[in-house]
Formats: C-alpha cells, sequence, structure tokens
C-alpha cells in the first residue's frame, strides 16, 4: 500500500508525504568505515554473521598494506542458538585484541542478528569491561535503522554517555604537558589568542569530521569570537568532551538526530537547532545561528560568503536553470537540496529515507526560505520512497540531475538520465566555506561529463538506446 506524491500540491508550503516504500541505502554497520579512522585509538568490533563480514569487505576494501582496527566476531549456529556462552567468546576475541592492539576504547557493534536472539550485549559490556581494564561502549548500528549514515549516529549516542561529567584542569594541564613544552617561549602570543574569545558558555560541537574540517569550522567560529570546547567524536577516546549540564551542544550533520536527543535528555545539554554548515549559505547560517544564541554580532559573513559564490561561479552557473531529483539514501538531501536550490537548481522531488522534522526544523525551514528567495517552487519531500513510483515521476518530469543510491545510477544513466552516487557526499569533505568547490566538483561531474561527450554523437546514441 502507497500513498502517491503530489508534487506541489500546496504551492505556499513544504510538501510532506510518506510512501512506505523499501530502504534502499547501505547496512549502518558501515559508519565502521570512517569511525575506526577518525578515533585513533579505538577498536571496532562487529558482531554478526559471515554475511556482516562479506558486507565490510567489499565495503571498505581488502586493504592488504593497511592494518585496520576492526574486525568481525562471527555468530556460528551454536551462537544462534544460545547453545554456546556468549560471554567466554567475546572475553577471548577482547583479550587478544588487548594483548595485540591495546586500544583506549573497544566499540561493540551490534547487528540484526545480534537483534533478532535477543543478545544481550549492554549486559556482558560493563563485567567484561572492568575484568579486562578497556572500556567498551556498545552499540546497536544495525541494519533496522532507516539510512546507514545512522550507524555513527548510535555509536555517538552511546559515546556521549562516557563523557566526562565535570572539567578537571589539572588532567588537562598534564595532558598538555609536552604542547606547552614545544610552545615555549610563546606565552604572550597564546595570551593574545585566548583574548580573542569572548565569555559564552562551553559549546561542543558533535558529527565526525575530518580533522582538517574541524580545523575550518572552529576558525569560522573563532573570528566571531567563540571558543569550541570539544568534538564529539573526538580525536582520541581518551579526550571525549566534558559534558555538564547547561553546557551547549551543537550538530554537523542531519542525520544525529539519535545523539542530540542523547545530549538533550542524558546529558542536560541545551541543543541549537541550526542549519547545517554544508555549503557556504548553510555555514554562514550556522554560525549566525550560533551566534545569536550566544548574543553575538556576526562580523564579516555576508562577505564572506558571497566571495565564495564569486569564486564558484563557472560550476555554479552550470547548475543554474537545471532540475535536480533525490531518491533518498544518506539523510543529507534536505541540506544538499537547499544548496542547490541557492545554486540555481530547481528541486522536483526530496526522497529521504526517514525525516526527524524536530531536529531538522531549522534546516526545513531554511530550504523555504531558500526556495522563495530564488523564485521557485518549494519542492515535495517522500519520506520513505517507494522506487517503482519514484522511477515513474523520474520518467515523466524528466530531471537534468538525479541524485541516488548506487542500485539505481547504472539503469537510469542507460535510459538517459544523468546520476550521481549520494553515497560519494556522504565520504567527501562538504562542510564550511572552504570545501564548497569540492562539494560543487561532485554535484557537476556528470553535467560536465556529458558536455565532452556531446561532440562525440554520445547523447544521440543514449536516446535511441533508451527508445529501443
Amino acid at each position: 500500500m502507497t500513498v502517491a506524491a503530489q508534487p506541489n500540491a500546496q504551492p505556499n508550503a513544504l510538501n510532506f508525504e510518506c510512501e512506505t516504500g523499501n530502504y534502499h541505502t547501505f547496512c549502518p554497520i558501515s559508519c565502521v568505515a570512517w569511525l575506526y579512522q577518525k578515533i585513533e585509538d579505538s577498536f571496532f568490533l562487529v558482531i554478526g554473521t559471515k554475511t556482516c563480514g562479506y558486507f565490510l569487505q567489499n565495503a571498505m576494501g581488502v586493504m592488504i598494506f593497511a592494518e585496520p582496527r576492526y574486525a568481525m566476531a562471527e555468530l556460528e549456529e551454536g551462537d544462534v542458538s544460545a547453545q554456546l556462552n556468549d560471554y567466554e567468546e567475546l572475553k577471548r576475541l577482547c583479550q587478544q585484541i588487548k594483548r595485540d592492539r591495546n586500544p583506549s576504547v573497544i566499540v561493540w557493534i551490534g547487528t540484526c542478528t545480534t537483534e533478532i536472539i535477543k543478545m544481550d550485549l549492554e549486559g556482558l559490556a560493563p563485567k567484561l569491561e572492568a575484568e579486562i581494564g578497556i572500556p567498551i561502549v556498545t552499540a546497536r548500528a544495525n541494519g533496522l535503522d532507516y539510512a546507514f549514515t545512522q550507524g555513527e549516529d548510535t555509536v555517538l549516542a552511546a559515546m556521549a554517555q562516557r563523557c566526562p561529567n565535570q572539567r578537571v584542569e589539572s588532567e588537562k594541564t598534564e595532558r598538555n604537558a609536552i604542547k606547552r613544552l614545544l610552545d615555549f617561549g610563546r606565552k604572550d602570543e597564546e595570551e593574545t589568542t585566548t583574548s580573542e574569545y569572548v565569555d559564552h558558555p562551553p559549546l561542543t560541537l558533535f558529527g565526525s569530521l575530518p580533522d582538517p574540517v574541524v580545523t575550518q569550522l572552529s576558525l569560522e567560529l573563532k573570528k566571531q569570537g567563540i571558543q569550541v570546547s570539544g568534538m564529539l567524536p573526538a580525536k582520541r577516546y581518551t579526550e571525549l568532551p566534558p559534558l555538564v549540564e547547561g553546557d551547549y551542544v551543537c550538530g554537523v550533520n542531519p542525520f544525529l538526530s539519535r545523539t542530540a536527543t542523547t545530549l538533550m535528555r542524558r546529558r542536560k545539554c541545551k541543543l541549537i537547532g541550526a542549519p547545517f554548515p554544508i555549503g557556504p549559505d548553510g555555514t554562514r547560517a550556522w554560525v549566525e545561528k550560533i551566534c545569536s544564541v550566544f548574543g553575538i554580532e556576526p562580523q564579516g559573513l555576508e562577505e564572506r560568503e558571497q566571495k565564495i559564490w564569486e569564486s564558484v561561479e563557472e560550476y555554479v552557473a552550470l547548475l543554474r536553470g537545471k532540475s535536480v531529483f533525490f531518491m533518498g539514501d544518506n539523510l543529507l538531501e534536505i541540506s544538499l537540496a537547499r544548496f542547490l536550490t541557492r545554486c540555481g537548481m530547481t528541486v522536483q522531488e526530496i526522497g529521504i529515507p526517514y525525516m526527524d522534522k524536530r531536529y531538522q526544523k531549522a534546516e526545513l525551514e531554511f530550504l523555504a526560505k531558500t526556495c522563495d528567495e530564488m523564485g521557485v517552487p518549494y519542492p515535495t519531500i517522500v519520506e520513505k520512497p517507494d522506487n517503482y513510483n519514484q522511477l515513474q515521476r523520474i520518467k515523466e518530469s524528466n530531471p537534468d540531475l538525479v541524485i541516488t543510491g548506487m542500485a539505481h545510477a547504472n539503469p537510469l544513466e542507460a535510459r538517459g538520465i544523468s546520476t550521481k552516487w549520494s553515497v560519494e557526499f556522504t565520504f567527501a569533505q562538504i562542510h564550511g566555506f572552504a570545501n564548497t568547490r569540492d562539494l560543487l566538483e561532485l554535484a557537476t561531474r556528470p553535467l560536465r561529463r556529458n558536455d565532452n561527450l556531446k561532440h562525440l554523437g554520445w547523447e544521440k546514441l543514449v536516446q535511441e538506446d533508451a527508445q529501443v
């Protein structure tokens, strides 16, 4: 049973539909691919079947010359039928991990199988943690979630509860002893840097980002006098940011609603509901929202954004006046649609596996505002889209670009429709002012490829094949 989406049914509001289709996304255990690299002193143990192992091996590559900090604990028939002792087997594996790698934390990633057989990971972890002397964080990043990016959400929500609940200056001083030694003689410079910040409550950002992007966003806030107290996740588990009741937190990705809820309910933090820093427009709105919460008048953001737009005009010119259709995959769809609308595109439909209207409230409002300013109709947002129905609508509307999961890209290309894999936006550096060019490189690559192939008669050939 499906509910047909009616594009532009309400011209003065964002239109929400739900088709109750299948989830055509990767499994959330794929979050291991980027989290084990981000948290450098961690080890991820995925507890599942051989199928999970095959998926991870394909998703992350063979890595012949690397020794990644993750492994599979494969459940055999005896485990599934509860004939074996789960605790003893996990203890053996974790002791081996401690002996071979000695990580600061072991993260257990539960899979669909552990859910089905009701494996008590949360009950086993504290006992084993006390016995082997290494923290064990349990996260159920299984295929029952809506999108593969939500695996990170589950892990961060679990880690949020491990953050220190008070700030200990002595520990911070001891940890920075080497840094102070290296910075000997630069006391005046440090005092000048510290004085650049205004007095405001502690702010922690949550969301896994590459270190260069973390630095860029921190510097953008520093220009406004705002100091970032910490990142969740931190580069090392031993450096998780302290979270005290009343601290402010702000997300950098739209798929972290569970983490946001945990920070508010469990850690009593105050969430800054801002658009996400994707594209120059989103980055400016993100910084402005944080400034408004702390009572700071933002400086130079309008000029900064305008300068970025001018520097990428050759890319924006390729998108201006064209249409785009999102099939739904990684929960970045609303932010990307808003950005492409600002670039002059018309968004025909936004398919999204799951829509948390509370966590993405600011982004949804920003999307509507952007549509008004650009003079384009509001797109229809289809939650849990039915791909069969979407393909019919794509055939009717004939968009210039379809952003889709990998499963549908080749069939659409065979029908003469330009596509872009949505998963590429997940792994690329697309946050902040400085990465706008990289973001547009991804979005325009299919269009630039088509322009380069036109002189070879490729377009005519594809049309003939589509007719056949």
